[in-house]
């Protein structure tokens, strides 16, 4: 008998995240999901008078395509799946896997092939700005290992991430937003840390469920050429199959100068993929209050409660300072007390400490009010 959390889920990213019309095309592409929620999501559109379009994947053969690709391939691989999203109003993607490292032993170079051939313009070109989109992970034991959740416990707290009151968050977050789009320098400082840029005039962008789920953050991205200072990074990341720790980044004049971690060599590979991956597309403030620690999954960590993440790569073109790259790289630092704790500031006036917002108005987005009452 299906879960009948699945349709619950459906509803949410069918009514909620994409609003869905009638007559209008969505393409629900998964990776690794059970039949039974990509049957339930067709029903919710179908139900909802859109049109549902379908595309199945699975991780292992994308691995294998991936492994010594051909640019050829990747072009028409490209332009068949570009072709296919330019006819899409929405694409709800679900995405799962049972080995994170999956892509591990895909090389630089033919991951450089897939992401300008077939990532950048698929997704960031034509899903991000045309469509209205969602995504989401699926919760498997590997995602509940990495939790150090049983699985049972852990598709509970998937389930209560994925289906919160996003409506209420969506008020919660306002103020912040109103207050990002007045600010014009932004420090911020912790272990290790001491950053500082300018968000002037980079439009603000609210994310309540409409385009990630689980959501909680509030994006922008500073000033292209704005960012001094260093920072040190303390949540792992995984990028291209492969896990980093302790990431440590020096800005000048917006351009990072130097970045260690456990695995130096691949670190800089990627932040040489071209000249916009050494800069900075993206800054945002996480705020969901189920979601307190990291579970090497970024959509996921992105949306910790009392964190930020600063992006190399690619800005988004909702907030656009003008950044470039086949990369973008989300990298979380976590400033709530069990992780030494930190301090915002805008315009050098003290926003949020340790992890909790302080200014009255932007309290509201703190986890004892957003949580379900």
């Amino acid at each position: 008998m299906p879960d009948p959390r699945f349709d619950q889920l459906a509803n949410v990213l069918v009514n909620h995240s994409t609003n869905l019309q009638k007559n209008e095309h969505v393409l629900i592409e998964s990776f690794d999901i059970p039949e039974d929620m990509i049957v339930a999501l067709i029903r919710a559109v179908r139900a909802a008078k859109a049109i549902p379009h379908v595309s199945i994947k699975r991780i292992r053969v994308h691995r294998e395509l991936l492994l010594n690709a051909q640019e050829s391939g990747m072009e028409l691989a490209g332009s068949y799946e570009s072709f296919r999203m330019e006819k899409m109003d929405a694409y709800i993607g679900l995405r799962g896997t049972s080995n994170i490292s999956e892509l591990s032993d895909v090389s630089s170079a033919s991951m450089r092939l897939y992401e300008k051939h077939w990532m950048k313009p698929v997704h960031y070109e034509i899903r991000v700005p045309d469509t209205k989109w969602v995504v989401l992970r699926w919760p498997d034991p590997s995602m509940a290992q990495l939790a150090r959740k049983s699985t049972e416990a852990f598709e509970s707290f998937y389930f209560d991430v994925c289906t919160l009151d996003y409506a209420k968050m969506a008020d919660a977050q306002k103020p912040l937003a109103d207050l990002m789009l007045k600010t014009n320098t932004v420090r911020i400082t912790g272990p290790g840390t001491d950053l500082r840029f300018s968000i002037k005039s980079i439009p603000v962008v609210e994310c309540s469920g409409k385009r990630n789920i689980p959501d909680g953050e509030c994006f922008t991205a500073p000033v292209r050429t704005s960012v001094e200072g260093h920072i040190q990074f303390n949540t792992s990341t995984l990028y291209r199959g492969s896990v980093f720790d302790n990431i440590y980044l020096e800005f000048e004049k917006g351009r990072i100068v130097k970045a260690n971690c456990n695995n130096d060599t691949r670190l800089n590979e990627i932040l040489d993929s071209d000249e916009g991956a050494r800069y900075i597309g993206e800054f945002a403030i996480g705020f969901n209050p189920y979601i307190t620690n990291p579970i090497l999954d970024i959509l996921f960590d992105e949306k910790i409660a009392g964190s930020f993440h600063f992006t190399p790569g690619q800005a988004y073109e909702e907030a656009d300072n003008g950044n470039r790259s086949a990369v973008h790289w989300d990298m979380v630092m976590i400033q709530s007390p069990d992780f030494g704790g930190g301090q915002i500031y805008f315009d050098d006036n003290l926003i949020r400490k340790d992890g909790l917002f302080v200014l009255e108005e932007l309290k509201a987005l703190n986890p004892e009010n957003l949580k379900k009452k």
